[in-house]
């Protein structure tokens, strides 16, 4: 993909995902994301503060202590304390701009509206279709990346295979799967696994104990 059909993507996801939130039941917005200790309403708070600029986030991170992740938590929660249904307008609002938060590339931007989505989606039980080529596109993204994820690291000797996609990463015992599943497994979603087979499964899963927060 090249930059504009990314940004392009990331439009398509926000509306997307803004008609979903439109639909939310009150108990909906309450339920717990695929993120350990985050509710739904939460991690939806999150993707509306994509374009905070560098001072905004400057003035997180003292509040936070610097502590990054700290930071993330605390500026989405003061976010949710909006009325639910500005969510949706929020996000509406960011289509055809192509700001964004202060040190990340433009691949940021989609690793988090596919991922969160689904974090949002799947304990809702709502279908979210990933597209494909932008799922690659992400995983790439994160298996070249580091931190937060680490993600080379935590699944070394394992060779992920897309199923539906030419996308594979790493060596070793084979995990194979959908595209949107493997980008899922390599951002720690433990609630992609069983859409995945090959005899480094069982090993996968062990490697992707639960792990606190939004990454």
């Amino acid at each position: 993909m090249d930059r504009d059909e990314v940004w392009q993507t990331i439009d398509d996801e926000r509306l997307s995902l803004a008609d979903l939130l439109d639909d939310l039941s009150a108990k909906e917005w309450e339920t717990p994301s695929l993120c350990a200790g985050w509710r739904v309403r939460d991690v939806a708070a999150h993707l509306t503060l994509a374009h905070a600029g560098t001072l905004s986030a400057i003035v997180w991170m003292l509040r936070a202590g610097g502590n990054f992740n700290r930071m993330v938590r605390d500026s989405a929660i003061r976010q949710a304390e909006l009325p639910v249904d500005q969510f949706a307008v929020l996000l509406r609002g960011m289509v055809r701009s192509r700001k964004k938060a202060p040190g990340v590339s433009h691949l940021e931007p989609l690793l988090d509206i596919l991922v969160h989505g689904q974090d949002i989606a799947i304990p809702l039980a709502r279908p979210r279709l990933m597209p494909a080529v932008a799922a690659a596109e992400a995983a790439t993204r994160v298996w070249s990346m580091g931190w937060p994820f680490h993600a080379q690291r935590r699944l070394d000797g394992l060779k992920l295979v897309a199923t539906d996609h030419s996308w594979s990463a790493g060596r070793g015992v084979l995990v194979e799967g959908p595209m949107a599943a493997l980008l899922l497994v390599l951002t720690g979603r433990l609630a992609a696994v069983p859409q995945l087979s090959g005899p480094g499964v069982t090993e996968l899963e062990a490697r992707l104990s639960p792990r606190p927060g939004l990454t």
